[in-house]
């Protein structure tokens, strides 16, 4: 207790565990792949599976398991073909996406951002790409969606730059 006593608010540091600081790596990220989705989905049939076993064990005449434990196996079950389909693999990565985004807009980029994002009741990832024209300032600026299964440019639009550099 005397060792707590003698340390000030100022002296205690908060820091993240190495594997953590971002700083230090070195590398390309790899940006974690849909099909986890699957996992939980097994977990959700399993345990859906499970409700439905239990109410048809159970009987009418129990106490603790009643038709609820049934609704919840069904939804359970449900929920699980859900997960289990909207669990896509990334097949393409965001270089390949920003070569298929820079195919589709027609001008030589310089700068460009990425995003992984999801469209549709299924959740198919895709990515935006941002991209600037290679021009000093950017001349034209462009925003293309890319699908992150198959890598086909499902939407693009490009524009004059409206914004002001000079400042």
């Amino acid at each position: 207790m005397a060792d707590d006593e003698d340390t000030t608010d100022a002296e205690v540091r908060d820091e993240l565990p190495a594997d953590l600081v971002a700083a230090g790596y070195v590398g390309p990220y790899v940006f974690p792949n849909n099909n986890k989705r699957r996992i939980p989905a097994v977990l959700y049939a399993v345990l859906g599976v499970g409700c439905i076993a239990a109410w048809a064990i159970a009987g009418d005449g129990a106490v603790l398991v009643n038709a609820g434990v049934l609704a919840a196996g069904i939804g359970l079950l449900l929920f699980g073909a859900y997960s289990w389909q909207s669990g896509f693999d990334l097949d393409v990565d965001e270089r390949d996406a920003l070569v298929a985004a820079s195919r589709a807009v027609g001008f030589p980029v310089g700068h460009a951002s990425a995003q992984l994002g999801w469209r549709g009741l299924r959740s198919r990832p895709t990515w935006r790409i941002l991209l600037y024209s290679a021009d000093e300032p950017p001349a034209t600026r462009g925003l293309v969606l890319v699908d992150g299964v198959d890598g086909t440019v499902l939407e693009h639009f490009t524009e004059a730059n409206p914004e002001d550099w000079a400042g």
